[in-house]
């Protein structure tokens, strides 16, 4: 009897714990998922709102650095809220598309402001959405060449994208996984942590 009540116990312990997992998990999956969706869908909305027009001038470049110094704040924030999330991956998924994101539609902006103000900047006038392909192209290094920068000016602006970028796939990348390493091994779920439980193991399996 003892076993019967034992064993239904653990059954009626075991069984709905799953039923209560998956939603909490789906819940958890589906915020990581609209998040990003939410920050991009803001961002890319901004940018076609906000009235730029303005001509490119010293204190719009200065904006676009203050702009990119914002960026590399997002992402140390986010690199830091990355290791104390219960949920580091998803949190590190948010936090590159935020960084990506906000990099893409600074430069967008300014190339924008670039061709309103030195209209023979580029091959072709740009509007908003014009500016915000040649963006993502030259992020992607596609390169389909239907529009190009032809003053000093825009070559500038697009060598400073390239480089952005770079960095951006290379160097955050690399820091966005160690911060998700440094999140699980927090939480004892990560690689690290199994040198000290094997460690902890030896001393009793040697007498």
């Amino acid at each position: 009897m003892s076993d019967t009540n034992s064993g239904g116990g653990r059954q009626a312990a075991s069984g709905p714990a799953p039923r209560g997992r998956l939603p909490f998990r789906r819940r958890v999956a589906l915020v990581a998922v609209a998040r990003p969706l939410i920050v991009t869908v803001g961002l890319v909305t901004a940018y076609y709102l906000l009235p730029l027009d303005e001509r490119l001038s010293a204190g719009t470049l200065v904006s676009l650095v203050c702009g990119l110094l914002a960026v590399l704040l997002v992402f140390c924030w986010e690199v830091r809220a990355i290791t104390r999330s219960p949920h580091p991956r998803l949190r590190a998924i948010e936090g590159l598309a935020a960084t990506l994101v906000l990099f893409l539609v600074l430069f967008a902006g300014s190339y924008y402001l670039l061709g309103r103000s030195a209209p023979g900047s580029f091959s072709e006038p740009l509007n908003r959405t014009d500016a915000l392909y040649f963006t993502l192209t030259t992020f992607a290094t596609v390169g389909f060449g239907d529009i190009t920068a032809r003053s000093e000016t825009g070559r500038i602006l697009t060598m400073a994208q390239m480089t952005g970028g770079l960095l951006l796939v290379g160097v955050a990348a690399r820091v966005l996984a160690s911060a998700v390493q440094a999140g699980l091994h927090r939480q004892g779920r990560g690689p690290a942590a199994s040198p000290r439980s094997g460690a902890a193991e030896e001393p009793e399996a040697g007498p």
